[in-house]
């Protein structure tokens, strides 16, 4: 017996672009979801990005085909007639239906979310803007750099001295789509229960103030405003890259226990009275850092991380974007093969959850523009799933 994917009996109405809905949604569908991704005559924006693989004659965005797998595309203008009943068409027999328009759009086309909803009241609507719809900000687009200056983001990133850098992902966009999903799940759960959908709000500043974490206490509780501290951990020490005579290390040295362990291996005194606690070591650290670097500087690197990982201390590797690719944890479980209709087998990074019982993992490769246009209608216009 096929094993059911958690999600199989769910439809989801995709009118989202770029990356933080599409990654919400690709989530779904990754997951079993019937996700139609309904884009304008133009396509997606994201389709035009770089880079591009090309292959057989074909050229295909790998921006666009990072957040689109396991899904199914139509063409609507929405700004004609057509366009718009055939949308409020998908509604009427959807669960889910995601969208990153900014605020105000849609209610100019006649739809509103709030009126999908009302043509379907077990709709799930989920909105991600850049910074909220509420507030004086509310309408201005948000895109990810520009959030993650906003956010703070950017004054977190980089070295000491240096000048503030954006996170090499586009994280805010990835962060708001992983909001975003756990949202719609969490209103298709209260469903359950109250047997009516809901509206879910995200949105890219939202989603980096969310995960400011301890920075963020630190600040509004005790008023400990956060530096550059470059590849140094703010509140652990010894934690960050090390150098050896080859090659940079990096080391989590994250409690006491893993402090005794750590420092006969690199000739450190545990009890000495500077670097006694974690308060101590933190207060010194950019000195804890020049002594451990030059403990290490004629030792090579696989000899000081194998002494670490038999002693159980966290370390390890600064992998290339290519050496992730060629390390056989990564080859096993974490890329997925797609058979894609013009370059052929498509090696993409794999969905990050394993279920248990959710069978195989899906494997469509991300539609091409309205490829799925009289499938999809002719489903949704007879009710099948």
């Amino acid at each position: 017996m096929t094993a059911r994917r958690p999600l199989a009996d769910l439809r989801v109405v995709d009118l989202s672009r770029a990356l933080a809905g599409p990654y919400a949604t690709m989530m779904m569908a990754d997951a079993g979801a019937d996700v139609v991704k309904v884009e304008p005559p133009a396509g997606d924006d994201s389709r035009k990005w770089l880079p591009y693989v090309a292959r057989n004659g074909a050229r295909e965005s790998a921006y666009y085909m990072s957040a689109n797998r396991n899904k199914r595309s139509v063409v609507l203008d929405l700004k004609t007639g057509e366009g718009a009943d055939r949308l409020r068409w998908l509604a009427t027999s959807a669960d889910v239906l995601v969208e990153n328009y900014r605020p105000g759009v849609l209610e100019r086309l006649g739809l509103g979310l709030d009126q999908l909803r009302e043509l379907n009241p077990r709709l799930v609507t989920l909105s991600i803007t850049g910074f909220g719809r509420g507030g004086p900000d509310g309408k201005r687009p948000g895109f990810d750099q520009i959030v993650q200056a906003e956010a703070g983001l950017m004054t977190l990133t980089g070295v000491p001295g240096g000048s503030p850098q954006r996170v090499g992902i586009p994280i805010a966009d990835i962060l708001a789509g992983l909001f975003g999903a756990f949202g719609v799940m969490s209103a298709l759960r209260a469903r359950e229960h109250t047997g009516r959908g809901q509206h879910v709000e995200t949105s890219l500043l939202a989603a980096v103030v969310g995960v400011h974490v301890f920075h963020g206490v630190g600040w509004l509780g005790a008023g400990v405003e956060p530096v550059l501290t470059g590849n140094r951990h703010p509140s652990i020490a010894p934690y960050g890259v090390f150098s050896c005579v080859d090659a940079d290390i990096v080391i989590a040295v994250g409690n006491e226990t893993l402090w005794r362990k750590f420092a006969p291996i690199v000739g450190l005194d545990t009890d000495r009275s500077d670097i006694a606690t974690n308060d101590d070591r933190v207060a010194r650290a950019d000195a804890l850092q020049k002594e451990i670097d030059t403990l290490l500087s004629d030792r090579p690197a696989a000899e000081v991380l194998a002494a670490l990982d038999d002693a159980g201390v966290p370390a390890g590797r600064i992998r290339t974007v290519p050496e992730v690719y060629d390390w056989q944890q990564v080859r096993e479980s974490m890329v997925l093969t797609l058979p894609h209709p013009t370059l052929g087998d498509l090696d993409v990074p794999a969905s990050p959850l394993l279920f248990s019982d959710g069978g195989d993992p899906r494997r469509e490769a991300p539609p091409a523009l309205g490829a799925d246009q009289t499938d999809v209608f002719a489903e949704y216009a007879g009710g099948g799933r």
